[in-house]
């Protein structure tokens, strides 16, 4: 598949009282057109500023952002207006992401308008385009007038989705789509950005703290801990050798619906380190079964373990080695 983005050496800090906190700290990864990279981790790894930060919500402190193989780091506001119709957000709270005073019709047709895709004198055709984006998603016509908080949170999420539809981008950031939805509605959402994937062949950043939502729907996931890359590899791979223990203990809190399913859960010990002036060595450390002096000395560096598989952890690179500690 070619390659439709591709982020090198990405870091987002933000100045705090504390000094400076290091939010996205030097991840690099591409994106293929048409696949899905699932980006998981606990709140406050790095996810979503990651996800904001390659769309230039938030500007990188360093690194470069490449798109279809232009460097659009530097891009100025005018060339980054035009590039949004490509780069879209699906928002984690669907309430919030929509504007209370608009229908669903103006929520919809805004992105049209603000792009200079239709006029607001073209009437006929700015309501066809927005029933047809509707029944793309799922919504019913009879909704064309309702308000945000006439409607449940699956039917604003599809509201958010139809947005972001309008544009015909290619690349879409979903910023935990389904954590604020009721467990039925999830599945339905989930299926239904399934469906538009296949139908057009959209990329998807998708970032959750939950692996089984993302099982099945990337064909790569990235696990990130205090704004760093800890394992990236492909849907299966990392399911079946899960080799960073971070992501041992992600995948031992998963639920299993049978009773008789006995997990040996890993529960995590230990203080959570600060985001700000992080220490050298792997931010895990302080939490890791594993840990040796090793692990505190100084960063860490991503190897592949297997083809594909990335980790970055001595004690994994060490296995795959034939070494020890």
């Amino acid at each position: 598949m070619a390659e439709l983005l591709r982020v090198e050496n990405l870091k987002k800090y933000f100045t705090t009282n504390g000094g400076l906190l290091h939010a996205v700290d030097d991840v690099s990864f591409t994106l293929a057109k048409g696949e899905t990279l699932g980006v998981v981790g606990e709140s406050g790894c790095g996810k979503s500023t990651l996800g904001r930060t390659i769309l230039r919500l938030h500007e990188p402190t360093s690194g470069k952002i490449f798109f279809k193989g232009q460097d659009i780091t530097g891009l100025d506001k005018k060339a980054m207006k035009e590039l949004r119709r490509n780069m879209q957000i699906i928002f984690q709270d669907p309430f919030a992401s929509l504007n209370p005073r608009m229908t669903v019709a103006q929520t919809i047709q805004e992105s049209l308008l603000i792009q200079g895709i239709f006029s607001r004198k073209d009437k006929a055709g700015l309501e066809k385009r927005v029933r047809e984006l509707m029944d793309l998603v799922g919504l019913s016509p009879r909704l064309i007038n309702s308000y945000p908080h006439e409607l449940d949170g699956g039917r604003r999420q599809r509201i958010g989705i139809a947005r972001v539809l309008a544009l015909n981008p290619e690349f879409i950031v979903c910023d935990e789509p389904v954590s604020a939805l009721d467990v039925s509605i999830q599945a339905q959402i989930l299926n239904l950005m399934q469906d538009l994937q296949d139908s057009f062949g959209f990329s998807y950043l998708f970032i959750t703290h939950d692996l089984s939502v993302v099982k099945h729907l990337s064909d790569e996931i990235m696990v990130m801990y205090l704004g760093k890359m800890v394992e990236k590899a492909k849907a299966k791979d990392l399911f079946r050798n899960p080799s960073h223990p971070y992501t041992q203990a992600l995948l031992s809190a998963i639920p299993v619906p049978d009773p008789d399913f006995r997990n040996d859960r890993i529960l995590l010990q230990g203080e959570i380190s600060s985001p700000v002036e992080p220490a050298p060595g792997c931010r895990f450390a302080a939490r890791c079964r594993f840990a040796s002096e090793r692990c505190k000395g100084g960063d860490i560096p991503l190897k592949e373990v297997e083809p594909g598989h990335f980790v970055a952890c001595v004690l994994s690179q060490d296995m795959n080695e034939g070494g020890s500690r």
